[in-house]
């Protein structure tokens, strides 16, 4: 997702950069932590981060919330938090915080998407096709083609190709390889075609895997779908 700014610079860490903490005992920690510094939000939103990646989507969405509740100005910008609503299966109030979202940050073909994923579930293809948000200025390859393969104006080919152009290093894009093959299996979810999905999920979440928000959403699907 593009970037958008977050009022305590905490915050801004985790949602400008997709830092978040490290496995192990943090969540624990930032249960202590919490204990003693109930109205920071930096804290829950690191817990809520951390619960997302480990497949605990519902108490994710409590953190965020939590944040929200005691920075009300950031609502909009909480994208994460849309993204958990959809793996937990609140497929309304995704589409919600996709729409919010969409007033802050108007040319993200990936907030358009996970609008159209969440809206798919609600009232079908035909009905999210039609509701598609439209972009036409997200530059980074390959979301001007993964926007138009879900608008139904391109194709799957055309995808990986725009995210198979060498860049400047004389190689393609590692991330953009990763946002392709993620989203391509998101779009064969939608359409019902789960081996696609799972056979590019399985790539965005290992061969092209990327150490950042998005990549770790990729093994997070990954996870999600042998359950």
């Amino acid at each position: 997702m593009l970037a958008m700014g977050i009022l305590r610079p905490a915050i801004a860490l985790g949602l400008l950069l997709g830092a978040w903490p490290l496995a192990g005992d943090e969540i624990d920690a930032l249960d202590r932590a919490i204990e003693t510094a109930s109205d920071d939000p930096s804290l829950y939103q690191q817990r809520g981060v951390l619960k997302f990646f480990e497949g605990k989507f519902e108490d994710a969405i409590a953190d965020f919330d939590r944040v929200i509740a005691l920075v009300p100005s950031q609502e909009a910008y909480h994208w994460q938090r849309g993204i958990a609503h959809y793996y937990a299966g609140r497929y309304a109030d995704g589409v919600a915080q996709f729409e919010l979202h969409q007033t802050v940050n108007s040319q993200d073909v990936e907030n358009a998407v996970w609008h159209f994923l969440c809206k798919a579930q609600l009232e079908g293809l035909a009905a999210a096709r039609q509701a598609l948000i439209p972009i036409r200025y997200d530059t980074r390859p390959p979301m001007k083609e993964i926007w138009r393969l879900f608008a139904g104006t391109g194709s799957v080919d055309e995808a990986l190709e725009a995210a198979n152009r060498l860049g400047p290093s004389g190689e393609p894009s590692r991330q953009s390889q990763c946002y392709a093959h993620l989203y391509l299996g998101l779009y064969f979810e939608a359409q019902g075609e789960a081996e696609k999905a799972a056979e590019h999920i399985d790539l965005a979440a290992t061969t092209y895997s990327m150490d950042n928000y998005m990549g770790k959403v990729a093994i997070v699907h990954s996870e999600f779908l042998k359950r």
